[in-house]
């Protein structure tokens, strides 16, 4: 869960959502793409995108386009991640990312499509280990990593590739260039659009002779995080023949989805209003919290807050137009509901409250920072539990008394440390 600092430069370093204008640039994503081959020699081949796309059944996982949104040498690269941020200095190889349309499902479990950026480095290697980065809350479609140039999701992205990895960083359902609005907190299809990623993300680099190691390494952050330990406890249950499970190391997620959003009621997290009213709106739309938005929003709120959550509106819009606190946006009986969930609430909650609750084959790594105030540590705690609870080997790394935004830049250099010491199997 990850929302902009609302003072100061919108792009800057400081920025875990950075938010430049866009509109520009989604003119012209929602424009015909034309589908361009990763080249491993760092050459740029056009390739024919009608062909491309007739070789694939046209199912969950199949291209749709592919658009190349960026052509860096490695020194461009290490450019991007200072001003990110981010520590540069593992920087290895150039890196080429495009922009993917793919066909997947919705949360109806119909067809639909989704946007993600896949990144590939510069390097001439063939058989390449995979990466999927899973970000965090982005209220903004044009946010997504497959869109903004300055996003962090685009800057994790860059820094996995340049290590000499194929990275596949979905956008979800719904931003990016994906059509609807984005089912915030759904677990399937958090999982589908993820998997249906890496999937398409393979189909695009066969295109160039390239391939991916079986075993993909899982990382992500804040909303990420339980997206982390669901798309790889998917992928050790077999969600693709191919696909297995090769590392998983989530940073800053919240774990206790439950305790999370009491929090948030309570006003004892920092942008508790616009967390809650994300999610409270999100889970309207999926699983009908409330008949009438004055149910659950005092006025004047009410008339208005439904419509700011429709993916088009920046994080710095939606804060300016709501109240500082969840206190004075939400009915006191609406909170109460949160406080104290039952029913359906509860055991929709239940489902994100337990994304650790299971034993990975593979050892899990969890990073947070004991000086957050979005998401409190207490969280990798609660994941802890329940991994050591099922004997899975787990291991949790403080980053320090650092804010959420900081943490994961923090951990991102770390977590490259991590993935080198996994060993590629085929």
């Amino acid at each position: 869960m990850i929302f902009q600092r609302f003072r100061g430069r919108a792009t800057g370093p400081g920025a875990a959502l950075a938010l430049g204008c866009a509109a520009v640039v989604l003119a012209a994503a929602t424009a015909p793409a034309t589908a361009v081959a990763a080249g491993a020699d760092g050459r740029t081949g056009a390739s024919p995108s009608s062909s491309a796309v007739a070789e694939q059944r046209p199912g969950p996982g199949s291209v749709v386009s592919a658009t190349l949104v960026a052509d860096l040498d490695a020194k461009e690269v290490a450019a991007r991640l200072e001003k990110a941020g981010i520590d540069a200095a593992q920087v290895r190889y150039g890196v080429r990312a495009h922009r993917i349309v793919y066909r997947t499902r919705g949360v109806d479990g119909g067809p639909t499509t989704a946007s993600e950026l896949v990144a590939l480095p510069k390097n001439g290697k063939r058989d390449l280990q995979a990466v999927s980065w899973l970000h965090g809350t982005t209220v903004y479609r044009g946010d997504a990593a497959s869109v903004n140039e300055a996003a962090t999701d685009r800057a994790a992205a860059l820094l996995f590739a340049s290590t000499g990895r194929a990275v596949s960083a979905p956008d979800y359902l719904g931003l990016g260039v994906g059509p609807g609005t984005h089912p915030y907190g759904h677990p399937q299809a958090t999982v589908t659009a993820s998997v249906d990623a890496l999937r398409a993300a393979r189909a695009f680099v066969r295109q160039d002779r390239r391939t991916f190691a079986r075993h993909v390494l899982v990382s992500g952050f804040s909303q990420g995080g339980p997206a982390t330990m669901m798309v790889g406890r998917a992928l050790q249950r077999g969600a693709d023949p191919y696909f297995r499970l090769g590392a998983l190391a989530p940073v800053a997620g919240p774990f206790d989805l439950s305790g999370f959003e009491a929090a948030a009621a309570d006003d004892k997290v920092v942008r508790s209003s616009l967390y809650l009213a994300y999610f409270v709106i999100a889970w309207n739309r999926l699983y009908g919290l409330y008949d009438t938005p004055g149910q659950a929003f005092r006025a004047p709120y009410d008339k208005t807050v439904e419509t700011l959550f429709d993916g088009d509106h920046k994080a710095s819009e939606i804060a300016a137009a709501l109240p500082a606190t969840s206190k004075e946006l939400f009915t006191a009986e609406f909170l109460d509901k949160i406080r104290n969930p039952t029913g359906k609430l509860r055991q929709r909650l239940k489902a994100l409250d337990t994304t650790c609750d299971w034993r990975p084959d593979v050892p899990v790594h969890l990073y947070h920072a004991r000086g957050d105030k979005d998401i409190a540590f207490e969280n990798a705690r609660h994941c802890q539990r329940q991994l050591s609870a099922n004997g899975a080997v787990h291991r949790l790394t403080d980053v320090g008394d650092l804010d959420h935004n900081a943490t994961v830049r923090a951990a991102l250099p770390l977590i490259v440390r991590q993935f080198d010491a996994v060993r590629v199997r085929s």
